[in-house]
């Protein structure tokens, strides 16, 4: 009998960490850190209390986004993703109820310590991942904002939690990151165009067609190139000039393929393909970004 109890215990845990994507959460609480890192250009900084602190934030409100959404999406995961959690009665939804509200009170509570700023930008980022679950994904390109929103927010809170709205390398790292973030939602959205009819989801693709989707994708991303030249023009790198040139050359050509081979791709399902190359352009971005942050 106590072992059986040991299982259903070991077997509820396994749950819980399953539902908040684990991944997904220690990546956004990643973000702040490097938000801390190169808006401070200090590299004690992201081993700093606030940097623990910021990593807690993006973690937890992370986590109570991933919940929210299994909630919301329970009966779709039945057809989807039948192995998760909430669908196989591994956690009840009360349960996972429960552990969203924790971790959202657990994400406010770290941010008010830092101040009235980062609580404020931690309630926003909770408000858009629940408003996204509840509502947002059904509009498109609405939706796919909201997300690419939530890509960038945790690099602005990052460089807030140290430097409050002081202007410095961490925006156009978000905004770069906001733009590259869209069209990766949008590719996302030709891949899944199939099951977004049958939810009802008015993604890019199915309203206006995969052609349509394509193009829009390749424009955003050569946007998001181009605009990785802000910090230059801008006279924002000081001594890391000549580093951030050579490494944002990675991100940039890892891109621009993708700009190219997004509208040439012979069937739509080459896009969930794409979008993984675009999430390693993406975080080849974020290194170019906080090396040099730190290089300053």
């Amino acid at each position: 009998m106590e072992l059986k109890n040991r299982r259903t215990v070991r077997s509820k845990f396994a749950s819980s960490i399953r539902l908040i994507r684990p991944a997904n959460s220690i990546m956004v609480g990643f973000a702040v850190i490097v938000g801390i890192g190169v808006a401070s250009h200090n590299i004690v900084q992201i081993f700093s209390p606030v940097a623990l602190l910021g990593f807690l934030t993006g973690f937890a409100i992370s986590s109570f986004s991933m919940i929210s959404n299994d909630i919301y999406d329970i009966e779709v995961d039945r057809v989807n993703q039948p192995g998760r959690p909430l669908v196989i009665g591994e956690t009840s939804v009360k349960t996972a109820s429960f552990l969203a509200i924790s971790y959202l009170v657990i994400g406010l509570l770290t941010a008010g310590i830092l101040g009235f700023l980062t609580f404020s930008i931690a309630g926003v980022f909770a408000f858009i991942g629940w408003f996204y679950n509840y509502y947002a994904k059904r509009l498109g390109l609405l939706g796919n904002s909201l997300v690419a929103l939530s890509v960038a927010i945790p690099f602005i809170y990052g460089s807030v939690s140290i430097s409050n709205l002081i202007l410095n390398l961490t925006y156009p790292l978000a905004f770069t990151s906001f733009l590259a973030g869209l069209g990766r939602e949008v590719l996302k959205g030709i891949s899944d165009i199939v099951g977004d009819k049958i939810r009802n989801i008015k993604s890019v693709a199915v309203v206006h067609g995969s052609v349509y989707a394509r193009r829009l994708t390749s424009a955003i991303f050569l946007i998001a190139v181009v605009s990785s030249s802000i910090p230059v023009i801008l006279g924002m790198l000081g001594h890391s000039l000549w580093v951030y040139i050579i490494l944002i050359f990675i991100p940039d050509a890892i891109f621009l393929f993708l700009s190219v081979r997004v509208v040439s791709m012979s069937l739509d399902s080459e896009a969930f393909k794409l979008k993984g190359i675009a999430l390693a352009g993406m975080l080849a971005g974020l290194l170019a970004y906080l090396v040099a942050g730190l290089s300053y």
